[in-house]
């Protein structure tokens, strides 16, 4: 591709080092999100059908409901200290997460024990996941420039999805053949490791070491001219307000975040019910939500192609379009499902969808103030998962139980409505900003790229 060529070989060795990073970081964490229907009968209590769906239920959440007070540490270390400290950080909690569940005892062992840590662990998992690939979005995002950022950038949603599959892959190996799966967790741990190591090669990006020395010089000359020190200070705070984040452009930032919570919950967690009323094992479901994280993986690289010629924004107005029909006809192709086959094209219609940010997310990104960006960038992310994931999984456990598959309405088309609003109003500000964006793209890609 052309795009890669024009960057340098710094620009090169970080993304390289940060899909890896995130290639890592989603394997483990994936690892027991999709071994969780073996998993969670090891680390926790045996009990009926109903309330086995809320322990699930529990079990997933726990990696998502606490990741808005993580945001808030990891985006201040973010802001403070650099973008580059904190995904290396993020990265070598993860290991020693990996670590610990690699040897906790299983529940028939520890009793009650077994099921804290392993929850706590899980939280853990989610906390470090949530800064690292918000990190790689933000420092790919500010040693690049547009249009190089759109797939540059993508690039890290695209070594997310390759790690959701090969966590898919190797649980799919450990249910069919037998294999301890300790030992996944311990090769989680040992990649996660080599990657903090690898991450030290980093530098700070060069918008924000600038955005700190203009903080610096700030300080230093409201302390050698102590008479200016108002002047300045009213400066920053002009300057300050100036930079705010419209309230409508923050909720429309969320809404766009809390569909891919919503559409990866939907695709890989409620059909689970459906396969096995066809018959489908624990194993079988897990060889068949690999096969379809391999879907996802080629849509993510075609995802990478066609935003070399099309605007991000006009590829997520037609993802957020298709989200809006394929909740609408959920309901009707499950009454009538008679094969797992009709439950896999409901499935590979919300992949197509998947909502989130990709392949626009540096877009989203630039909207938000250096000085607050990791901070907002986490927060808001982390908000929207935790939000969407307890509303999904214990809200379609109750909405399925009262009305049936038609439960599935009442969250997944206002949130799929309101992915939409939220890609209208980025496209409205970047029209705004740069009126011919949509027009010329393509031209104006080439040009940049040559």
């Amino acid at each position: 591709m052309a795009i890669f060529k024009s960057l340098n070989r710094e620009q090169k060795e970080a993304i390289g080092l940060l899909q890896v990073g995130t290639f890592l970081e989603y394997f483990d964490l994936m690892l027991y999100v999709h071994m969780a229907v073996l998993l969670n009968e090891l680390f926790f209590p045996k009990t009926d059908p109903h309330t086995a769906s809320l322990v699930a239920a529990f079990a997933f959440c726990s990696t998502y409901i606490l990741r808005p007070f993580g945001a808030l540490i990891f985006g201040y270390l973010g802001d403070r200290i650099g973008r580059k400290s904190t995904v290396i950080i993020t990265t070598s909690i993860m290991s020693l997460s990996c670590l610990i569940m690699a040897n906790v005892p299983t529940y028939a062992q520890a009793g009650i024990a077994a099921t804290w840590i392993i929850t706590g662990c899980r939280i853990v998992q989610g906390l470090s996941s949530m800064g690292e690939i918000n990190g790689a979005y933000i420092y790919l995002t500010e040693i690049t420039k547009a249009p190089f950022q759109y797939p540059v950038v993508s690039l890290i949603v695209l070594a997310s999805s390759l790690g959701s599959m090969s966590a898919l892959g190797v649980a799919s190996l450990v249910t069919h053949f037998d294999f301890n799966w300790r030992l996944a967790f311990w090769g989680g741990a040992t990649i996660a490791v080599i990657g903090s190591l690898a991450r030290t090669r980093l530098r700070e990006t060069p918008e924000f070491a600038d955005y700190k020395r203009r903080r610096k010089n700030e300080i230093e000359s409201r302390i050698k001219d102590p008479l200016r020190k108002e002047e300045l200070i009213s400066k920053a705070n002009d300057y300050a307000k100036g930079k705010q984040t419209p309230f409508k452009t923050m909720a429309a930032y969320f809404f766009v975040e809390c569909s891919y919570a919503m559409i990866f919950y939907v695709t890989f967690i409620y059909f689970n019910a459906t396969l096995k009323s066809f018959g489908y094992s624990p194993a079988d479901i897990i060889a068949h939500n690999f096969m379809l994280s391999i879907v996802a993986v080629i849509l993510n690289i075609v995802a990478i192609w066609l935003v070399t010629f099309i605007h991000p924004l006009a590829i997520l107005n037609v993802r957020a379009f298709l989200a809006v029909v394929t909740f609408a006809i959920i309901p009707l192709c499950l009454a009538f499902a008679t094969s797992p086959y009709h439950v896999l094209f409901l499935q590979l219609l919300l992949s197509m969808a998947r909502g989130g940010c990709a392949p626009g997310d540096s877009i989203f990104i630039k909207k938000i103030h250096v000085g607050r960006r990791f901070t907002f960038i986490t927060f808001n992310y982390a908000l929207s998962r935790a939000v969407m994931h307890v509303l999904s999984a214990f809200g379609l456990v109750y909405l399925t139980d009262w009305f049936g598959y038609y439960g599935v309405w009442f969250i997944g088309m206002p949130v799929s409505l309101a992915y939409w609003w939220g890609v209208r109003h980025f496209q409205k500000l970047e029209e705004a900003n740069n009126p011919s964006s949509f027009v010329s793209y393509k031209s104006g890609f080439l040009k940049q790229a040559a």
